[in-house]
């Protein structure tokens, strides 16, 4: 299996922050599952010397790359300034994954096969085939019930619109006025995913494995549902007037 396929040259973006334990497997996994595929960790500065080892691993291996940037600043941030990286060093295709062992790596000649027909392909846990582990029900609740919310308010053709699991073309990238973002956490992921609706992209969702980490902590916090749930919603009220409206000059 290589990177290629007719994807041309492959980034693997890893943003983290206090992933000193899980690291170092995450990216093994990726360079044996795509040995052709690059990885670029994008750390913010963690404290419990994370970029460090992406730094030895990097000094190791000429197919990792390190971004370190100097604080704490945010999932979507952290993905936007490795999107820039990517797209200036002429990749063709660029991955979100994360470095908890959630998104499996094993998992990625799959979505990478798909974008043969795709802008963007989505590593789906709610379409046929896909599962989601260890999560307590609450977080069940909260994963199915925020994308459900999402369908409705925007009308979004996605069955997992929060996943973060993705693959996106360069070109499309370059489609999506990146500089236009400034949302965060799982409002990050849907934000990207209507901007890509608008933009009329190819949209894939494979189906995928999601694992509740299990070692270090989640990121999760009540300001990321906080935020995503006020921004969806806006969004939501924006383009149910917007079609109000046109329907009412229709007629």
């Amino acid at each position: 299996m290589t990177a290629s396929l007719d994807t041309g040259r492959v980034l693997v973006i890893v943003p983290t922050y206090n992933e000193a334990r899980t690291l170092r497997k995450a990216v093994e996994r990726v360079r044996t599952a795509v040995p052709a595929a690059h990885v670029l960790v994008v750390d913010d500065a963690s404290p419990d010397g994370t970029g460090d080892i992406a730094q030895a691993m990097a000094e190791l291996d000429p197919r990792v790359h390190v971004l370190h940037r100097p604080r704490k600043e945010g999932l979507g941030r952290a993905y936007l300034a490795g999107f820039r990286w990517g797209l200036d060093a002429g990749f063709d295709a660029l991955v979100e994954m994360d470095a908890d062992g959630s998104h499996q790596p094993e998992e990625l000649p799959q979505l990478l096969a798909a974008l043969a027909n795709a802008d963007l392909v989505i590593g789906s846990r709610y379409v046929a085939g896909g599962t989601v582990t260890n999560w307590p029900l609450h977080r069940t609740l909260l994963s199915r019930g925020g994308n459900l919310y999402t369908r409705l308010a925007l009308g979004l053709p996605v069955r997992d619109a929060t996943a973060g699991y993705r693959v996106y073309r360069a070109s499309a990238l370059r489609r999506l006025r990146l500089d236009g973002v400034a949302s965060q956490g799982y409002c990050f992921q849907v934000d990207l995913a209507w901007r890509a609706v608008r933009t009329g992209l190819r949209i894939a969702e494979v189906p995928t494995t999601f694992v509740e980490r299990t070692e270090g902590h989640s990121k999760m916090s009540s300001a990321i549902i906080r935020e995503a749930l006020l921004q969806v919603t806006r969004w939501g009220v924006a383009y149910r007037l917007g079609q109000i409206r046109r329907a009412m000059w229709r007629g």
